[in-house]
């Protein structure tokens, strides 16, 4: 489940008294129930100075759940052939670079197309800039392009900032329901 990579973080400082207003005397706790995601609700209490030094303690959520779900992987010229080629199930890879508009439009349609199909397909993404030698073999002359590849073999190309619809379809043509 994807809330495992989510943690809960302390810190905790001392300061003595003559430095006090620059370490805040309260303490934010959040709590995370466990019903219909996450609500944040904060409670402060005050600490007191019984000693020559007090203590701050800081609480924070750290979540990465994003990363535990099935994202986009990035392929080059050396895993290609193991990663695309080899793959048994279908596989869609995008062909992209950074300075492309339409290749920054495209690439959270991709990532919700990995999640909502999971382990069905596998979705990975090639910088053409760094891996030229792939993107000249299989004929990419502009980008985003998205290829669609089942045992090994090109099956289908899309070329543009396509609509995930348009996506979808040719998904499901490929996957094995």
């Amino acid at each position: 489940m994807a809330l495992e990579k989510c943690l809960g973080v302390t810190t905790v400082r001392t300061a003595t008294p003559h430095l006090s207003p620059c370490f805040p005397t309260s303490r934010e706790k959040l709590f995370f129930p466990t019903h219909r995601g996450f609500k944040k609700s904060m409670s402060t209490t005050k600490l007191s100075y019984q000693s020559l030094y007090s203590t701050y303690r800081k609480s924070r959520f750290v979540c990465n759940a994003r990363e535990a779900v099935n994202e986009v992987k990035v392929v080059t010229d050396s895993s290609w052939n193991k990663l695309v080629i080899a793959n048994e199930t279908p596989v869609l890879v995008e062909f992209w670079a950074p300075w492309c508009g339409p290749c920054r439009m495209i690439a959270p349609v991709i990532d919700e197309l990995a999640k909502q199909y999971g382990d069905k397909i596998a979705c990975y993404k090639l910088n053409t800039d760094d891996s030229p030698n792939i993107a000249t073999q299989y004929g990419i002359r502009s980008i985003p392009t998205v290829l669609f590849f089942k045992n090994g073999e090109k099956k289908e190309s899309i070329i543009g900032a396509v609509p995930k619809s348009t996506l979808s379809a040719t998904i499901e043509k490929y996957v094995d329901l």
